[in-house]
């Protein structure tokens, strides 16, 4: 009778949670966004909302949800209902995350359900239009002499801008004084009126200023030179082999969250994709919209993984955390 009972109450759960798969959504879901309004990933949050919500046939509404390097957002996300009704976007800062910070209230691997990827953006390396070099190669040897007296920005802890700036004094074995903004607009503004010397910065923000003059640039930090700006060269074939970086977002869902939801949300991310709308307004600002297989929880987990496992041993060299 008892192993009847337990059975039933197994049999009962299962449809219950079956049922309310079929109907989610049936109320508003919030995206968070771990940084502020107006900036990369909150724009990216914004288009890929209005394009799943429309696939969806119900509200996403975003939420900036800021500070401690994007991880105050993560932890919210990480502890929220896995009921679907609270999601979280993040770009390449979730995984550096793991080695930046000493303590996380959460374990990024296990955290959680991947829904898919989104973008790819490229970045670009820059600096003061006056600098004196003029090729990636001239900017290295000139950095090599000079780098002690020289300056770089970046967007903060963790941002992009933070760790292709790390990546880049790997690269050339050279450290410069690294300069921590409150975001990305501040470092521009400095570098184009020449209070600082470089950055690293997606093309969404550097675009617009190396096409005007504004600020010099050196390379892409992709496989392949990029249409909108077809004289920069790659930094590998500039001369760094191998250096490569984007700042690429995903969606998740906290963990425990219904197979048949993550199914539901990943299909809404996959049809969003396809959206000419959004295809246009990420072709606007230079950000790559990923293909449907990488629109994946499989794709997204793997990236996730492979990004904490690359990143490590950078940031330990550096030796850059934050409690």
């Amino acid at each position: 009778m008892m192993k009847t009972t337990a059975t039933l109450a197994f049999a009962l759960t299962l449809t219950g949670t079956a049922a309310f798969a079929q109907g989610y959504p049936n109320k508003p879901i919030t995206l968070l966004v771990p940084f502020a309004a107006g900036g990369p990933t909150d724009t990216v949050a914004r288009v890929t909302a209005q394009s799943m919500g429309k696939a969806l046939g119900q509200t996403i509404i975003v939420e900036n949800a800021t500070g401690a390097g994007g991880t105050i957002a993560t932890a919210r996300a990480a502890r929220a209902e896995p009921d679907g009704y609270t999601i979280l976007i993040h770009h390449i800062g979730i995984s550096t995350a793991a080695t930046l910070y000493r303590k996380l209230p959460y374990d990024t691997k296990t955290a959680f359900a991947p829904i898919g990827l989104i973008t790819n953006a490229p970045m670009t390396i820059i600096s003061r239009k006056d600098l004196p070099p003029n090729t990636l190669a001239e900017l290295v040897t000139y950095i090599k002499a000079n780098g002690d007296k020289m300056t770089f920005g970046n967007a903060g802890l963790g941002a992009a801008s933070h760790l292709c700036g790390m990546l880049f004094m790997t690269a050339m074995d050279k450290q410069v004084q690294t300069i921590p903004y409150k975001g990305n607009g501040p470092v521009m503004n400095d570098l184009m009126s020449g209070q600082i010397d470089l950055t690293c910065d997606q093309t969404t923000n550097t675009t617009g200023p190396i096409g005007n003059k504004l600020v010099k640039g050196y390379a892409v930090t992709t496989k392949a030179r990029l249409s909108s700006m077809p004289d920069l060269p790659t930094a590998d074939e500039a001369g760094l082999k191998g250096f490569e970086v984007g700042a690429w977002h995903g969606i998740y869902a906290p963990k425990g969250t219904p197979d048949d939801v993550v199914q539901k949300l990943t299909k809404a991310l996959q049809d969003a994709l396809r959206d000419p709308d959004l295809v246009k307004r990420f072709t606007d600002i230079n950000t790559d919209v990923v293909p449907q297989d990488q629109a994946t929880p499989a794709a997204l987990k793997a990236k996730l993984d492979s990004e904490i496992d690359r990143w490590a041993p950078i940031i330990k060299a550096a030796g850059q955390f934050a409690d």
